[in-house]
């Protein structure tokens, strides 16, 4: 028999645990691919690092827990929000402030 479960079968530490290591993989992902822009996450996910920041601030407050989205924010980024802006955020280009335009009509 197999031992193999499916995230359906495991119990709530269990499925807790690697989904917090899903979200730090996440994370480190992100970070070491800082090249990747959040108007292009955006562009492509509909998600991006603030959104992060903020879905973390609102399952904190499922817990009844204040979380400071400034504090969320350098969880995510990995230092405070305005460093990883001014040293890793270039301009959005013409060619992705358009797609954003785009994107947003539809919605």
């Amino acid at each position: 028999m197999s031992d193999t479960k499916t995230p359906d079968e495991l119990d709530t530490n269990q499925a807790n645990q690697i989904e917090a290591a899903v979200f730090r993989r996440l994370l480190a992902h992100l970070d070491e691919n800082k090249s990747v822009q959040n108007i292009d996450l955006m562009n492509l996910a509909d998600f991006c690092r603030n959104c992060l920041s903020k879905w973390y601030v609102a399952a904190a407050a499922e817990q009844d827990v204040e979380v400071d989205l400034e504090a969320a924010r350098e969880r995510v980024y990995g230092m405070p929000y305005s460093q990883w802006k001014s040293d890793h955020q270039p301009p959005a280009t013409p060619e992705q402030l358009a797609l954003m335009q785009s994107k947003q009509k539809k919605a």
